[in-house]
């Protein structure tokens, strides 16, 4: 029973002495790392936006001259729809099936190149809350332990450490709200990145899957 009680004894110590203030650093060094993200992020996808022309020009020269010509288009274009372009466009002498493999290789690992540091953001925007809930706890531990040590200042002492206390769930729904915000549209760029890319890689499919009938036409034309 005594050594249950020392522990307890040892924890309120700790927590009396470290308050609510360690919290709101925490929370603070915790907001200017997902600041730092999303800027970061930004940047990213700003020089991520894909190139809509050089894409169709692409397409449209693989109709009519081949792969060779179309990759040929893409060349250092930045963007997750030209990389899986470029993944399917040098791999279409390997046969139909082999592109399909390698789009479906090629959009995975953009994916993840775009989700980068993503799920900080996530976790940030749901644990913040909790982080600042956890600071306003301490704060309220230490303002009842101060109202047992002195009795004289009564309500004003335990209000005014409530007061102080709840900074800390103000400042951690502060944290999340824009980190959530920015996971969310984040995500959502995504997604349309990777949709985008999906429907680019079906319609090199269907040209290259319709190559082999042109030419078998051009040949009977011939004959």
């Amino acid at each position: 029973m005594n050594n249950g009680s020392d522990i307890g004894s040892h924890l309120l110590d700790l927590m009396l002495r470290g308050g609510s203030s360690w919290v709101l650093y925490l929370l603070l060094g915790l907001s200017l790392v997902a600041v730092t993200i999303m800027l970061d992020r930004i940047w990213f996808y700003v020089q991520e936006r894909p190139p809509r022309e050089r894409l169709a020009a692409a397409v449209a020269e693989l109709g009519k001259s081949g792969a060779a010509a179309a990759l040929a288009k893409l060349t250092d274009a930045r963007s997750m729809e030209a990389a899986v372009a470029r993944a399917c466009l040098s791999h279409a002498g390997d046969g139909v099936a082999a592109v399909e493999e390698r789009k479906a290789g090629a959009i995975e690992q953009e994916r993840a190149r775009y989700e980068r540091r993503l799920a900080f953001l996530g976790t940030l925007g749901n644990n913040a809350p909790f982080v600042g809930l956890f600071g306003t706890v301490l704060g309220i531990i230490r303002a009842f332990h101060d109202l047992a040590g002195n009795s004289l200042q009564g309500t004003q002492a335990v209000m005014a450490g409530i007061a102080e206390a709840l900074v800390a769930t103000g400042v951690g729904l502060l944290v999340a709200l824009p980190a959530v915000a920015a996971y969310n549209i984040f995500t959502r760029q995504v997604e349309r990145a990777t949709s985008a890319s999906e429907v680019l890689a079906h319609e090199i499919l269907a040209l290259l899957k319709a190559a082999p009938a042109h030419a078998a036409d051009a040949a009977a034309e011939k004959a």
